[in-house]
């Protein structure tokens, strides 16, 4: 055995080592078969060009860029992971199981080949021939050339006629075609990096008559879903390194925007301690549902790390962290407050009126506080057909999209 060989089971194993304590960080379990597939899998393989040691850091190889934009990439091993076991999970285990990848890189199709076993079958679509053709090659190289690979737009069906039981997106996406739902089993599970407010979440939704019902979700990011299903969001500028993200259609006055985040910061706090395992993705779902119900703008703050060391913006989360424009102010959920192994939430807040600004924050952290009290609960997803009429929907916070109705609700 060579020493790359060896270097490479070596990185390999620490990788997957470091994946289970992160999961147990998180409070997750790496299930034993994917653990063993992904001890299985040579990850170099499906990253060629790249050193050994980079193929093993837990985080994604961009393959593919068009412009700035990049179009293609080796999802990052712990987020793989997590997908994987939402798929298990949801379905008591992959194996024997018929599943349709789309969005091809190869390396996680070969780790989902590993999971189905013998008597299960794999297929993996993308859109972009030079994507195929490289899943392709590094599927045969690392020994999974039954694994077919499609070059076709999913946001159609891509085998008419076939259903399977198992889909799993590696993309990002706005929406859900009928073609996904309608090509799973009756009890088939969808497992989806889904956009929606401007974040994304990977949602495992089991199919439920004409519409699907989430199992569980994770805090992801993707590279976006291209073709038919492609829908932009749109940045605004606030400040040097600082933007707004919208999506849903949401339209913004820029100029409300100017000169916003040069006037003296207001704060609120919660006055909670919270312990390190709380998801606070789920506070941000809560967040956006509570103030696009309350009539106000819901946006997203992204910014660049100089903006944060200057002081210019403290978010929560410098890529995407939920805010607030109402009138003449801008509020956004902050950096945490820690006191020892505890934390608490908070919201700081811009506007010409100090009073105003200082009522914003106040606002925020209300709902923040709602969320706490309400035991830190979890969103749940129903994505219905785009004609399902108002009276049929579940209670929670309806969103229309070009081909369906999701509806968020927290249990």
């Amino acid at each position: 055995m060579s020493v790359g060989t060896i270097n490479s089971e070596v990185l390999r194993q620490a990788m997957v080592d470091q994946l289970a304590n992160d999961h147990a960080d998180k409070g997750l379990t790496l299930r034993p078969e994917v653990e063993a597939a992904m001890r299985t899998v040579p990850r170099e393989l499906f990253t060629p060009g790249l050193p050994v040691q980079e193929a093993y850091e837990n985080r994604a190889v961009i393959t593919k860029r068009r412009g700035e934009e990049n179009i293609s990439s080796v999802s990052a091993p712990f987020l793989i992971a997590e997908m994987l076991g939402q798929a298990a999970d949801a379905l008591g285990g992959l194996r024997g199981r018929h599943v349709l990848e789309i969005g091809s890189g190869g390396y996680n199709a070969s780790l989902l080949r590993e999971l189905v076993g013998a008597t299960g079958s794999v297929t993996t679509v993308d859109i972009d021939p030079d994507v195929t053709d490289r899943a392709v090659a590094c599927l045969a190289s690392a020994g999974y050339a039954d694994v077919k690979v499609m070059c076709a737009d999913a946001e159609h069906p891509v085998e008419p006629g076939r259903r399977y039981d198992l889909i799993i997106v590696t993309a990002g996406a706005w929406d859900i075609p009928p073609a996904w739902c309608d090509q799973l089993t009756d009890n088939g599970v969808l497992v989806v990096p889904l956009r929606t407010f401007g974040m994304t979440r990977s949602w495992a939704l089991r199919r439920a008559g004409v519409g699907l019902v989430s199992v569980s979700d994770r805090q992801c990011g993707f590279v976006p879903v291209q073709g038919d299903g492609a829908y932009d969001v749109q940045y605004v500028d606030v400040a040097d390194g600082v933007h707004l993200r919208l999506d849903e259609g949401q339209q913004l006055d820029s100029q409300r925007l100017d000169g916003l985040l040069e006037t003296p910061r207001q704060e609120a706090w919660a006055g909670v301690s919270l312990p390190p395992p709380t998801v606070l993705a789920d506070l941000d779902l809560w967040l956006a549902t509570r103030i696009a119900a309350s009539g106000q703008e819901f946006v997203v703050l992204t910014a660049q790390d100089a903006a944060i060391s200057s002081g210019v913006v403290a978010p929560s989360w410098r890529f995407g962290t939920p805010a607030v424009l109402h009138d003449d102010t801008f509020a956004y959920r902050s950096e945490l407050r820690w006191t020892g192994d505890a934390f608490d939430l908070g919201a700081y807040a811009h506007g010409a009126a100090t009073v105003a600004a200082a009522g914003a924050a106040r606002r925020l952290v209300k709902h923040m506080r709602a969320w706490v009290a309400a035991g830190c609960p979890a969103p749940a997803l129903h994505v219905l057909p785009a004609q399902t009429p108002d009276g049929d929907l579940p209670a929670g916070t309806a969103v229309d999209k070009r081909h369906s109705r999701i509806v968020l609700a927290f249990i």
